[in-house]
């Protein structure tokens, strides 16, 4: 019986350690680009298994290589010192070994694919993995955390579709990878106010220590601005009808009610404005792809 709570135990700190939950900001993305590019190819249920397991592969090393990368610091960290990996309730080598097949995991999902999934899949980890270093050596890491989620919907893009004949194939899900990048770089500065003394005390690099966080938190606006013109700019590209134009609606209040939430004389929101606005914001916008398509169907 010991063993068998052990073994759950060590379950559910590995699931803590990558932050499985989290996976429900960028896999609805992805999705949602599985929907557009359905209206050009047929999606195989085989096709949707493999681009499921490629996600969780892709994340899964991401956050183990994350947590490896910063071990050191989360067990400074007042905020992360009672994490997995501070606690040692995950050691060194579990989460090294847990990277490693979930990358290796990602490479082969991508190998079922098709051939230029799997070519590019190490380029997809190169990118993901480099972001864990970039708050050592500058204040642009939102954007680059932004670029390594951004891979989704056009990696899913190309999971459906192959090779593309021609460049202007690849506008639309290059007009939602942008939406993503920026969304997403919008709610980590934001994210970031919570390590803003120990950012500046260990000599981190984030875009509210370098520019304080007042303009952090309009830095923020401005990505959130740029999210939905883009998102604009995928309804026009992908001709898109009145379900997404109302579900965009509700979108862009969702952002504009998350930033009414964290002000620079009162961050003691900051984690309902992370996850559930942006769970909402994601899951949302899916639905709305979903919907405007199957209205039309």
């Amino acid at each position: 019986m010991r063993s068998v709570q052990n073994l759950k135990s060590k379950i559910v700190n590995y699931g803590k350690l990558i932050r499985f939950s989290h996976t429900v900001f960028a896999l609805p993305f992805a999705l949602a680009s599985v929907t557009l590019a359905s209206t050009l190819y047929p999606v195989t249920l085989r096709t949707l298994l493999w681009i499921l397991v490629a996600m969780v592969g892709a994340r899964s090393a991401a956050m183990g290589f994350n947590r490896l990368a910063d071990r050191k610091l989360d067990a400074l960290n007042p905020r992360t010192r009672g994490w997995e990996m501070p606690q040692e309730k995950v050691k060194i080598w579990e989460a090294a070994l847990l990277t490693t097949l979930a990358a290796l995991l990602f490479i082969y999902a991508a190998y079922r694919l098709n051939r230029l999934c799997f070519i590019l899949s190490p380029v997809a980890l190169a990118v993901i993995f480099f972001y864990s270093l970039t708050k050592r050596f500058t204040w642009a890491s939102h954007l680059f955390l932004g670029l390594a989620l951004s891979l989704a919907p056009m990696g899913t893009w190309l999971a459906v579709t192959g090779t593309p004949h021609y460049l202007a194939e690849l506008l639309t899900p290059l007009l939602l990878s942008l939406a993503v990048l920026f969304w997403l770089a919008g709610f980590d500065t934001i994210y970031s106010l919570q390590d803003y003394d120990f950012d500046r005390s260990h000599g981190l690099h984030s875009i509210p220590v370098r520019f304080g966080v007042v303009w952090g938190l309009r830095l923020s606006s401005l990505f959130h601005l740029l999210t939905v013109l883009f998102l604009v700019l995928v309804g026009l590209s992908a001709r898109l009808e009145v379900i997404y134009w109302v579900g965009m609606a509700v979108v862009s209040g969702i952002l504009v009610w998350e930033h009414r939430l964290v002000r620079p004389d009162d961050l003691s929101r900051i984690n309902r404005a992370f996850f559930d606005f942006n769970a909402y914001v994601s899951v949302g916008y899916f639905f709305t792809i979903l919907g405007d398509l199957l209205w039309r169907a």
